[in-house]
């Protein structure tokens, strides 16, 4: 059976593991291949491939680096259809889907091309007399991605070029449930140009993760997944003197407003609630319809969500494919068993759902609840699966304040005709990203991604000028040359005045 490995100085290899991990594939239930599970020794090698390569790496010119990123960004664009066939192999999502991840992914490295613009400093003349001033940006050394199951390309693209492109070199660490997109980005990265030591897989489960968090070298660690997980990421990270941003978890919502375009918003909350089996951080699960709206919302939602086309992701018909796991799509089911138990009414339950000839794969149907309430737990908790609540308000006011009171602040939207109301919205609302009858508001790479509240520990977001601070830190230089300097010694503090 084959074997994925991991890519530690320039070359693929099984490391000195005798574990490994079964991979599957999501729409039949069989095992796939596996996967190594690597040790301390394997990140260390890794790390030791890492420290050799940054020095020079550090001082090729931005501009160098830059044109490495041209070519990458041409190869990824070049092998997408293979990379997407990977992803929807492991993970399970439709290859349209996996498609649309990798050009997100590909935005990033657009955005890292832009290196010597990124990196530019400031200066300041003559700040007193015979003195200037100037700050730059210097790379931090090595450091590591820790990225999630349902994004194998476009979350590692997140992390990867920003920190490349300003003078790192990177370890990433992919989910162990769908590691093959890792090692085909090696590849790519290698193809490009990129020096041994760079670029780097470490396959792994928690040990390789617990690893990177203590190992010395690695200065900074970047993370995307559970709230959960995230917390212990940053607690430890931090712990042991690293720079960490840590994204968790989400309970997205939209409001409906009664003169949203209903079909429009419909149209919105079944992408957004059931593409990629609602696996995504950014997954519309909550739909908060207001006074009116709310009888008209469901009575349009149900026969669209019966009629979803489920079915593997290699079909071209399907719309939504399997869940990940058998393990994943049980906690799924548990969340919807929950919330009956609790007293919500299921207009539409993907419980049991069978499939001819995939009778093995996990899969849920699309599931629609209705009069779910803030105490209920399908309200309260990620269930990051095909299933979207809905909850009914009286007011704007009272829809805001559900959004405001929820743990999460991941992403929200509001679906409106009324200017005021949106301004009024995007004001109040206690969230990192907003969308005004957008969907999915994952910001452009150029822009920076994340959350508030427990969707994000640590003080940075993702890619865009806050990725360049997060993989950068801050020098400031003052100067002054010996025509300017005044004989004797000062003993007040220095105003350069």
């Amino acid at each position: 059976m084959e074997t994925v490995q991991h890519y530690i100085d320039g070359a693929r290899t099984s490391g000195e593991s005798a574990r490994t991990a079964d991979v599957f594939d999501p729409s039949t239930g069989q095992v796939a291949r596996q996967v190594v599970l690597g040790t301390r020794g394997d990140l260390d090698r890794a790390v030791a491939a890492a420290r050799a390569a940054f020095p020079k790496w550090a001082e090729t010119p931005p501009l160098t680096r830059a044109r490495l990123m041209f070519r990458l960004r041409d190869l990824v664009e070049r092998r997408a259809n293979e990379l997407a066939a990977i992803v929807t192999a492991e993970h399970g999502k439709v290859l349209s889907d996996a498609v649309g991840e990798i050009t997100r992914g590909m935005e990033v490295i657009e955005f890292a091309t832009a290196a010597p613009e990124l990196l530019k400093g400031e200066i300041t003349e003559q700040v007193a007399r015979g003195i200037d001033a100037y700050t730059v940006r210097q790379p931090l050394g090595v450091v590591a991605g820790i990225t999630p199951f349902n994004f194998p390309v476009m979350v590692p693209l997140w992390m990867a070029p920003m920190a490349i492109a300003t003078g790192n070199c990177f370890i990433l660490k992919p989910s162990e449930r769908d590691p093959s997109a890792a090692l085909f980005l090696a590849d790519l990265f290698a193809e490009a140009g990129f020096p041994t030591g760079v670029f780097q897989v470490v396959q792994g489960d928690k040990d390789i993760v617990n690893a990177i968090l203590e190992h010395p070298d690695i200065k900074a660690v970047s993370f995307v997944g559970s709230t959960p997980i995230a917390r212990h990421i940053y607690a430890t990270g931090t712990a042991h003197g690293k720079r960490v941003q840590a994204l968790g978890g989400a309970k997205n919502h939209a409001i409906i407003m009664p003169d949203a375009d209903l079909p429009k918003a419909v149209d919105a909350l079944m992408g957004a609630a059931y593409g990629s089996a609602g696996e995504r951080c950014m997954a519309l699960s909550v739909a908060v319809a207001v006074g009116s709206a709310a009888d008209p919302l469901v009575e349009a939602l149900a026969p669209r969500v019966r009629g979803l086309k489920i079915g593997p992701g290699t079909d071209a018909e399907s719309e939504m494919g399997p869940l990940v796991t058998a393990q994943h799509r049980d906690k799924v089911v548990s969340f919807i068993d929950s919330g009956e138990a609790e007293g919500a009414t299921v207009v539409v339950d993907g419980r049991g759902l069978r499939l001819q000839g995939y009778e093995g794969g996990y899969y849920v149907g699309g599931t629609l609840f209705d009069h779910v309430t803030p105490d209920m737990t399908i309200y309260q908790q990620e269930i990051f699966g095909p299933v979207l609540a809905v909850v009914r308000a009286p007011d704007f006011a009272s829809a805001l304040n559900l959004i405001n009171e929820h743990e999460f602040g991941n992403g929200t939207a509001i679906f409106t005709q009324d200017g005021d109301v949106a301004r009024t919205f995007v004001h109040g609302v206690q969230a990192g990203m907003v969308g005004v009858n957008v969907p999915i508001p994952v910001p452009m790479a150029f822009h920076s991604f994340g959350g508030w509240k427990n969707s994000l520990f640590g003080d940075h977001h993702m890619h865009g000028p806050e990725g360049v601070r997060f993989f950068t830190k801050l020098k400031a230089v003052t100067t002054r040359w010996p025509t300017g300097v005044k004989t004797g010694a000062e003993f007040v503090m220095p105003t350069l005045g």
